[in-house]
C-alpha cells in the first residue's frame, strides 16, 4: 500500500491551486486544468513524488540524520510544531531569523544563552535578583523562547529541511540552497520547483492539506527511527554472537594456547658479567675435576681386575694307554 491515496488528498483540498493570475509558469507540468479561475494539480503526481519523497525522508533518518521543519504561516504553525515533536525533530513556526543555516555559529550562542536563562528559572537563581532585572531576563528568555524554542536541541546543520510555502520561507529555502542541504517541500502553483530538491505539488494554504502533508513527513521521520533502532539492536546481538564464539575454545583445535610474551630482559652491569663468567669457570673446573677423578677409578678398577688370577678351567686327563697285548692282537 503507498503512503497516501488520491482520495485522501482529495478530502484534504490538496489539489486546489491559486488563481489563474498568480502562477508560475513553471508549475505547468504539475497542472490538470483549470475551474472557476482556480489551478487543480495533478494529483496523480502528487502521490507519486510524495512516496519518493518519504523515502528520501525515511532513510535520511535512518542513516543518522535530523529535518527541521519550517512553516512560520498561521496555517501551518500549529502542525508543523505538533508533528516535530511528535518525532523529536527541531521546527522553527515562528519566525526564521536569518543565517539561522549560514551563520549557525551564531545562533548557536544564542542557544546557549536560552539554556543558561531557562537554568536560572529552574533553579530559582533569577528570584533571587532584583525586580527590574529579573523582568528583563525574562522577557529576554520569552523572545528567545518564541524564535529558537524549537531548535534548542539542535547541536548541528540539519541533514534535510521540510518547508510548507517555499514563496513565504525563501530565505530558508536560499540558505539550504548555499549549503547543499535537500530542500523537500510542498510547492504551490505560485512556487519555483527550481530551486526545491524534491518537489511535493499541491496546496500550502490550508490548515487540513498542510497537515496532511506534514504529517506523513513526520511518518517517514518516525519509520526511519525504527529502522535505524532495529539495525542497532541487530548490530549489538551480532557483536555479543562474535564476542561469544571468540571466547568459547573450539573443540577441534588441540593446540595449546600461546604463552604470553615476556618482557625483555635488562642489560646486565659490568660487575654482573664478570660475576658470571667467573661462575661458570668455577663450574666448568668443578666438572673437570670430577670427570677426572671418575677416569681415575674406573683405571684403578682395570688395574686390579688384571692382577687377579684368572680362574682355570679343569682339564681333561689324558685316557690310559692301551694294554700292549690288545695292541698286538
Amino acid at each position: 500500500m503507498g503512503v497516501v491515496t488520491v482520495r485522501q488528498l482529495l478530502e484534504a483540498g490538496v489539489h486546489f491551486g491559486h488563481q489563474t493570475r498568480r502562477w508560475n509558469p513553471k508549475m505547468k507540468r504539475y497542472i490538470w486544468g483549470e475551474r472557476n479561475g482556480i489551478y487543480i494539480l495533478d494529483l496523480q503526481q502528487t502521490v507519486g513524488m510524495l512516496e519518493r519523497a518519504y523515502e528520501f525522508v525515511e532513510n535520511t533518518v535512518a542513516s543518522g540524520g535530523t529535518v527541521l521543519f519550517v512553516g512560520t504561516k498561521k496555517q501551518a504553525q500549529e502542525a508543523v510544531e505538533q508533528q516535530a515533536m511528535r518525532v523529536g525533530m527541531p521546527y522553527v513556526n515562528f519566525r526564521w531569523l536569518g543565517g539561522m543555516l549560514t551563520n549557525f555559529e551564531t545562533i548557536k550562542t544564542r542557544l546557549t544563552r536560552l539554556r543558561e536563562l531557562e537554568d536560572m528559572v529552574n533553579d530559582g537563581t533569577i528570584e533571587l535578583l532584583t525586580k527590574k532585572e529579573g523582568l528583563l531576563l525574562t522577557r529576554e528568555l520569552d523572545k528567545l523562547q518564541r524564535n529558537l524554542g524549537g531548535i534548542r536541541t539542535m547541536t548541528k546543520l540539519p541533514s534535510a529541511i521540510w518547508v510548507v510555502d517555499t514563496v513565504k520561507e525563501h530565505i530558508a529555502v536560499a540558505e539550504a540552497n548555499r549549503l547543499g542541504i535537500p530542500v523537500v517541500a510542498v510547492v504551490d502553483t505560485n512556487c519555483d520547483p527550481d530551486v526545491i530538491d524534491y518537489v511535493i505539488p499541491g496546496n500550502d494554504d490550508a490548515i487540513r492539506s498542510g497537515a496532511l502533508l506534514t504529517h506523513l513527513i513526520a511518518d517517514a521521520c518516525a519509520t526511519g527511527y525504527a529502522r535505524r533502532a532495529a539495525r542497532t539492536s541487530d548490530d549489538v546481538v551480532a557483536e555479543q554472537a562474535a564476542a561469544a564464539a571468540a571466547s568459547t575454545p573450539s573443540s577441534e583445535s588441540t593446540e595449546a594456547p600461546a604463552a604470553p610474551a615476556q618482557p625483555a630482559a635488562e642489560p646486565l652491569a659490568e660487575w654482573e658479567i664478570a660475576l658470571q663468567q667467573e661462575e661458570a669457570a668455577s663450574a666448568a673446573a668443578a666438572a673437570g675435576a670430577s670427570s677426572a677423578e671418575a677416569d681415575q677409578a674406573d683405571q684403578a678398577a682395570a688395574d686390579q681386575a688384571a692382577a687377579e688370577p684368572a680362574e682355570t678351567q679343569p682339564t681333561e686327563e689324558p685316557a690310559p694307554a692301551a694294554p700292549q697285548e690288545e695292541a698286538q692282537a
